[in-house]
């Protein structure tokens, strides 16, 4: 994908909220890999993330370490739609939610200075929630337009 000057430009003078903590791309990419080592053994989300990238984890680690170079770096390189992709996972819960940040609390705290991981951890958190009520929030008005013989 061609870059255009000021694209380049304004991609070098962002720093985002990270840069501040001490995080960089590095840190990040060591992060991202080592929470999904942990996601793949638990029990509890191994088989979600399993049955949903089966083949594709590569790709998966990659397009995370974009998502969160944005986050964190306003690098502007993530490109998708989180929401989109989670609703499309009817089995996932807040249980699910609440493993998932327990876990990526551990491995941030494990990896990162103490003030890049409470940043680490706060934003994840946000996005958590923001996804939880997004999804409920749609599973409701897809209950709501179904016709009540159809419940």
């Amino acid at each position: 994908m061609a870059t255009t000057f000021a694209d380049r430009l304004a991609a070098q003078t962002r720093v985002g909220p990270g840069g501040a903590v001490g995080i960089d791309e590095a840190m990040i990419a060591r992060v991202v890999h080592a929470f999904y080592v942990d996601v793949r053994r638990d029990p509890a989300l191994g088989p979600i993330f399993a049955r949903a990238l089966e083949g594709q984890w590569d790709e998966h680690l990659a397009k995370l370490c974009d998502f969160w170079s944005s986050v964190l770096l306003m690098s502007g390189r993530f490109k998708g739609t989180p929401m989109t992709t989670h609703l499309a996972l009817p089995d996932l819960r807040a249980t699910h939610f609440a493993r998932w940040l327990h876990l990526f609390a551990q491995t941030a705290t494990a990896l990162c200075p103490p003030a890049a991981a409470v940043l680490f951890i706060a934003k994840s958190e946000m996005i958590g929630a923001s996804l939880q009520l997004g999804m409920a929030n749609a599973r409701l008005r897809r209950t709501a337009t179904v016709p009540a013989h159809q419940h």
